[in-house]
C-alpha cells in the first residue's frame, strides 16, 4: 500500500514537472487528451467496474456538459469557470432522472436504453442549430485570457488527479462497500437492507456528472 502511495505521488510529481521539457505544442495538446480519457474511463469504471451496469450513455453526459457550458457561455455571458459548474450540475441532475428512469431494467435494456438516449441526444444536438449551431458547433469563451496548452494541461491534471482521489476515496469507503456489495450479488445485497436501486441511481448520478465535468474544459482547450 505504501509503494502504491509512493508510486502516485512520484506519478504526480513527474507529471506535474513535465511541461517545461515538452517544446511541442503537438505533445502538450496529446496529454491534454490522455488526461480527458482518464478521467472519462476512471469515471465510467466506477459505474460498470464497482455496480455493474453498463451504459453507453457516458459519452452523451459528457456532451450535456459542455453544450451547457457553451450555451451559458454564448448565449447569457455566463463566465466558463461557473459554465463548467453548471454544466457538470445538469449532467448529474439528467443522470439522475435517466437513471431513475431505467436501471430497474438492467443488463442489456439498460445498455440499450441508455444508447437510444445518446443517439436522441446527438439527433437534438445536430438539429438544434439556433441554440447549438448543429454539426459546426459553439465558438466559445477560453478559461484564460491569454490562450496556453500549458495552462489547459494544468487545470485537466488537476481535474483527473481530483476526480481519481474522489474516487479512491469513495471506492474506500462504505459507500464503495456496498457498490461492491450489488456487483457481488445483489439479491444477498438487497437482503442485507442495502436498497440496491437506491445504489445504483447514486453511481449512475456520480459517473453522469464526472462525465459532464471533463468535456466542457477539453472543448474550450482546443478551440480556443
Amino acid at each position: 500500500m505504501d509503494l502504491n502511495k509512493h508510486g502516485g505521488v512520484l506519478l504526480l510529481l513527474v507529471a506535474a514537472l513535465l511541461p517545461p521539457f515538452v517544446l511541442s505544442q503537438y505533445w502538450l495538446h496529446v496529454m491534454i487528451i490522455s488526461l480527458f480519457y482518464v478521467m472519462m474511463a476512471a469515471s465510467w469504471n466506477l459505474l460498470a467496474g464497482y455496480t455493474g451496469q453498463v451504459s453507453f450513455a457516458h459519452a452523451a453526459f459528457s456532451g450535456v456538459g459542455a453544450y451547457v457550458s457553451g450555451m451559458l457561455a454564448v448565449f447569457l455571458g455566463l463566465t466558463p469557470w461557473l459554465g463548467i459548474l453548471a454544466g457538470t450540475f445538469l449532467a448529474g441532475l439528467l443522470g439522475l432522472g435517466l437513471g431513475f428512469l431505467c436501471i430497474r431494467m438492467g443488463g442489456i435494456y439498460l445498455s440499450l436504453t441508455t444508447l437510444g438516449f445518446s443517439e436522441i441526444l446527438r439527433i437534438v444536438i445536430t438539429n438544434e442549430e439556433h441554440w447549438t449551431r448543429g454539426t459546426m458547433g459553439l465558438q466559445i469563451p477560453g478559461l484564460f485570457s491569454q490562450y496556453s496548452k500549458t495552462h489547459y494541461y494544468f487545470v485537466f491534471l488537476a481535474a483527473a488527479v481530483g476526480m481519481l482521489f474522489f474516487i479512491h476515496r469513495l471506492i474506500r469507503s462504505e459507500w464503495g462497500l456496498t457498490f461492491r456489495a450489488v456487483l457481488n450479488d445483489e439479491v444477498a445485497a438487497s437482503a442485507s437492507g442495502i436498497h440496491t436501486v437506491r445504489v445504483r441511481v447514486l453511481a449512475f448520478t456520480l459517473t453522469s456528472a464526472m462525465a459532464g465535468l471533463a468535456t466542457p474544459t477539453l472543448r474550450r482547450s482546443i478551440s480556443t
